[in-house]
């Protein structure tokens, strides 16, 4: 009776035993591109990688699509909501790549249908003036290592599927649903305790073309302090033997929820309170 008891408990422990995922494999990752390319929603990967895969999958997903839009300028960070990650299943940011051709000018008309999923959110972007930004360790350090604040409304896409599950590890192999961006205006950026102050307070307000109010906010939505979110990547970039460049875009995510693009509808961002007055970014709609 104790060697069935011990038997029975013995199963009982395999059974439980999680199965790691699978790698997505080669047909997988060009099945993921095709979709994205074709700008269909994809079911080409799914749940349950760990990070490694999820970063494997990422390196090679963007490798193919760089043939078709250009290649590495900077880098996205996503999911620095409370809510976005509970929303994704993540415990944390992600990061993905910004390819050149992803970029598009202030005032850029785009079809409803750049996506398979499209969205549209209020975001920022810096560039990195040198090098010395990857030993940063505090908000006062990155500042000194910027060279200026971009005005930007990002493009993603939730390119899976609806009926796929999400995690924060899906999200990272997608590359963060990278689609499109419009860069407007900017702002260079001073090293001093002012400029650091008024980036976290600024006012972020977009709205629509009959100047409806569509999101508001400020600097401290993104982590407290927009530059807190250059010191999550240089950590995490850190973490897989990578560094930020001179002249990296990085969009530090959203400052309010995503939402679907409508036709005929121009959406404006405008960022207030940084020395040198306001800067925004347009873009409009279109069937």
């Amino acid at each position: 009776m104790r060697r069935i008891l011990i038997l029975i408990a013995t199963v009982t422990v395999l059974f439980c035993i999680p199965v790691p995922a699978e790698s997505p494999s080669a047909n997988a990752i060009k099945q993921l591109t095709t979709e994205y390319l074709a700008k269909r929603p994809t079911t080409a990967l799914h749940a349950g990688m760990n990070l490694a895969e999820a970063r494997g999958a990422q390196s090679e997903f963007v490798a193919q699509i760089s043939n078709k839009l250009g290649k590495r300028i900077g880098y996205k960070v996503g999911l620095i909501s409370k809510a976005a990650q509970e929303g994704a299943g993540a415990s944390g940011p992600a990061r993905g790549v910004l390819l050149a051709d992803m970029m598009l000018p202030d005032g850029t008309e785009v079809s409803v249908r750049y996506g398979a999923r499209p969205i549209y959110e209020p975001d920022l972007i810096v560039v990195v003036k040198d090098e010395g930004i990857n030993d940063a360790k505090t908000i006062s350090d990155v500042v000194r290592h910027l060279s200026e604040v971009v005005a930007f409304i990002e493009l993603p896409d939730r390119i899976v599927a609806e009926t796929e599950k999400l995690d924060g590890n899906l999200v990272t192999a997608i590359n963060v649903g990278a689609r499109l961006g419009v860069l407007g205006q900017r702002v260079k950026v001073q090293p001093t305790p002012e400029f650091v102050a008024a980036m976290e307070n600024m006012a972020v307000t977009a709205t629509d073309q009959t100047g409806a109010e569509l999101a508001k906010a400020n600097g401290k939505a993104l982590l407290g302090h927009p530059f807190n979110v250059v010191l999550w990547l240089i950590q995490d970039l850190a973490s897989t033997g990578e560094k930020l460049k001179p002249g990296d875009l990085i969009s530090l995510g959203t400052f309010a929820a995503p939402k679907p693009p409508q036709a005929g509808q121009t959406v404006t961002v405008r960022y207030e309170g940084l020395p040198g007055g306001q800067i925004k970014a347009s873009v409009r709609f279109r069937e």
